[in-house]
């Protein structure tokens, strides 16, 4: 299934702000999961950042830290207004809890995991987005992907084969995650603190 966006927030007059948004995104393989929760590690002592736990109508895998929730529980909780935004790929539905607009405007800088297709209008509703496309060749991503055998990852094929034909999603940085996973994270974490870094 593809992915699909609708977006929720609704307050068209000022975008989200003066926090920054660290939206990290690339395809299933290519080891965000892994970069982010070393990233966490590495600013757990910085009150300034936080890493939302995203709402997903799956099973949560050993390696992320998702709040998961039967569909009738998001499709409420999406009634009631609770998420900021949400999206839905492979027959489950994903979402980040309202709370994170808070911490915005609080001047925290918020790092999620999302998909692509709701990157253009997450660009219009906050100030500061910065995109962090994390990637690796083909090959990698699918000896990676066949060797996680996630029952939940659906299709090899279709899941290699993503596009998202969006201008507003093009990254602003991209790690090629083809070393070794400390050196990677380090990456993130600088952009994350808004530090300049050399690929």
């Amino acid at each position: 299934m593809t992915e699909t966006l609708t977006p929720t927030t609704t307050d068209q007059t000022a975008a989200i702000g003066p926090g920054r948004l660290v939206l990290v995104v690339g395809p299933s393989g290519a080891g965000k999961d892994t970069l982010l929760g070393l990233a966490k590690a590495a600013c757990a002592d910085d009150g300034n950042v936080v890493f939302p736990r995203r709402v997903i109508t799956r099973e949560a895998s050993a390696s992320e830290e998702n709040e998961e929730v039967s569909l009738g529980m998001f499709q409420e909780a999406l009634k009631c207004g609770e998420y900021a935004m949400h999206w839905e790929a492979h027959g489950h539905c994903y979402a980040l809890s309202r709370a994170i607009d808070n911490e915005i405007r609080a001047g925290r800088t918020i790092v999620a995991n999302i998909s692509r297709t709701v990157i253009g209008a997450t660009r219009r509703a906050y100030a500061d987005v910065v995109v962090v496309s994390i990637t690796a060749p083909p090959d990698v991503l699918a000896e990676r992907l066949a060797m996680r055998r996630r029952s939940s990852d659906g299709k090899l094929a279709s899941r290699l084969g993503r596009t998202v034909e969006d201008e507003a999603a093009a990254p602003d940085v991209t790690i090629v995650n083809t070393g070794s996973a400390e050196y990677h994270a380090r990456q993130l974490v600088r952009v994350i603190r808004n530090e300049k870094w050399h690929e």
